[in-house]
């Protein structure tokens, strides 16, 4: 399934400074490959999640399409007189886990997630996304990631996405706090699944409520979940559920 992407370019001569205070990530991970970013909210939650490109003369930004707009508009907003402009760039996204093309880059989130080439044409290889998702505990926008999202309880740390050496960010202050308490609470987990149930359809153990379905994958799923209480068998709908692992951070 081929992945609805928009590509927003950022020029200027202030655009590595601009984007650095801004995003989770070092820009300077994105001079020679890929790297995997956030643009969060000052309380710290999900705006959008993204792909970042360096090239000679801009930096390109690979985000789902349907968050598109929102990242733009707040990076609009963060411009001020910054020597910065922001475009839509006509500029489309392959993917695939096969031999790689010529120029394709690595994701950085996964070495089983393969890579992804910039240019005049979209699509992939076919692909099982999801169940490479599933396996590797990578949660995606639209999906498990969304606007109410915290980037450590979604394992951003685990996919290289945030960067605890690179100063301040916008965020930065209630990741940190996150990043330093002894152990997380909540967060993705994967889970073995037995029977049917929708993702969205709320997870309980015994009488509590416990979480969430996500993605699935045959017999197995990400959840998100309160750890404290996700303990023995838990239900999702018909269908059982059991922990098999989580690695959020």
């Amino acid at each position: 399934m081929t992945q609805d992407r928009s590509i927003i370019a950022v020029t200027g001569a202030d655009r590595d400074e601009f984007l650095q205070g801004l995003v989770t990530n070092d820009i300077a991970r994105a001079k020679d490959g890929l790297a995997y970013a956030a643009l969060l909210t000052p309380q710290g939650k999900l705006i959008a999640d993204f792909f970042l490109k360096g090239e000679a003369e801009r930096i390109l930004i690979d985000v789902a399409a349907d968050v598109a707009p929102q990242l733009f508009q707040r990076l609009s907003m963060y411009k001020l007189r910054a020597d910065v402009a922001l475009a839509e760039a006509d500029v489309k996204v392959s993917r695939g886990t096969g031999p790689a093309p010529e120029g394709a880059l690595p994701d950085p989130r996964h070495p089983d997630l393969g890579w992804r080439l910039y240019g005049e044409a979209s699509g992939d290889d076919g692909s099982d996304w999801t169940a490479i998702r599933v396996e590797h505990l990578i949660p995606e926008w639209g999906s498990e990631l969304g606007p109410d999202t915290y980037i450590l309880e979604a394992g951003f740390e685990r996919m290289g996405g945030v960067d605890f050496k690179k100063g301040c960010y916008v965020g930065q202050e209630v990741t940190a706090r996150m990043k330093h308490k002894t152990e997380l609470r909540k967060g993705f987990a994967r889970v073995a699944i037995e029977g049917d149930a929708a993702p969205g359809t709320p997870i309980t153990a015994g009488e509590k409520s416990v979480g969430t379905l996500h993605s699935r994958a045959g017999d197995r799923a990400i959840a998100w979940l309160r750890f404290d209480r996700a303990q023995g068998e838990m239900r999702a709908g018909d269908a059982a559920l059991r922990l098999c692992d989580h690695s959020s951070r």
